[in-house]
């Protein structure tokens, strides 16, 4: 694979700073049932990375220490992750919102088929990846038979009460992905068309839609590079750069924890391994103060910054 990094050094990337921290994201492990070109993790069946027990319960620790209110659980697919129920079990008796970021499959393989049926229970709340409504794309992105799939385990999570409209407190949420080197449509007209098409053909339901800018890293970096199209979606990036969005990208008020403990400004970074702030590399168990710190920055930002902006939870203008 193609190394996208070296190509994000010099950056250019206005100097930003930490507010308040509310969210911990943390990645439980690069492992995962799926290989999607889109993916910035570069994630699949044959990493062995995964955060084990005593990690896990030092993220709890943090998570009291900080009075975190919400906690992001990513991967990979992050129910792989052996701890995963045991995680998700802890932070709810402490009252903390769970966000199980899941690529759907993951529900129909051996072995997790009461899954959906635990995080129900749990009040999790599932934000799923759903490149596109229409068959042939989703399949294209993710493996050949992922959308029925995909389909199938949205269903399943209907009927448990997620992402309906008649005041279930199960959010459901997806995520489209541009299958290649283009920005996302806008969000809100997206959503609608997204919601019109899966309602008519597969009666599903969800709440909001996500639009995320796939960002020149890891695969997607690679793949980018291997077409000669690498330079082309930097300055696609950097041609579309909305000073509007500084002020809400999700590395303000988001600290990103990898498999390991160690903490970065973002998960993108975290890929990148570019060390929280820049400096020397952070253990979970190590960090205190941080409000009003610079936040590590490349060219790769400026993904975030394009257009009508791209976080976890979607555009930000």
């Amino acid at each position: 694979m193609l190394d996208s990094a070296p190509y994000l050094q010099n950056s250019d990337f206005p100097r930003i700073t930490r507010n308040a921290l509310s969210v911990l994201q943390v990645n439980l492990g690069y492992l995962c049932n799926l290989s999607c070109t889109h993916c910035h993790v570069n994630a699949g069946p044959k990493r062995i990375e995964l955060m084990d027990k005593k990690t896990v319960d030092q993220v709890l620790a943090f998570i009291d220490k900080q009075g975190i209110h919400t906690l992001d659980l990513t991967g990979g697919a992050p129910e792989m992750n052996p701890h995963f129920r045991y995680l998700v079990e802890q932070a709810r008796l402490r009252n903390v919102k769970v966000i199980d970021r899941c690529n759907l499959v993951i529900l129909l393989e051996d072995g997790y088929s009461d899954l959906a049926e635990f995080l129900a229970q749990q009040q999790v709340e599932i934000v799923a990846s759903l490149p596109c409504y229409l068959q042939d794309n989703v399949d294209k992105q993710r493996g050949k038979g992922t959308f029925a799939k995909s389909i199938t385990a949205l269903q399943q999570l209907n009927a448990l009460g997620y992402g309906q409209a008649n005041g279930s407190l199960i959010i459901l949420n997806l995520v489209f992905n541009p299958q290649g080197a283009s920005l996302p449509p806008p969000q809100q007209a997206l959503e609608q068309a997204y919601k019109q098409h899966l309602s008519q053909q597969y009666g599903i339901v969800f709440n909001q839609l996500y639009a995320l800018t796939n960002l020149p890293i890891q695969r997607f970096g690679s793949v980018l590079l291997s077409k000669g199209q690498f330079d082309d979606y930097l300055t696609l990036l950097k041609t579309n750069f909305n000073p509007a969005a500084l002020d809400h990208v999700m590395c303000r008020t988001t600290l990103s924890v990898d498999w390991q403990g160690f903490v970065y400004d973002c998960d993108f970074n975290q890929m990148l391994r570019l060390p929280l702030g820049a400096k020397q590399r952070t253990h979970i168990t190590e960090v205190s103060e941080l409000q009003g710190q610079q936040i590590a920055t490349l060219q790769h930002c400026y993904g975030c910054t394009a257009g009508q902006g791209s976080s976890c939870t979607g555009s930000i203008i």
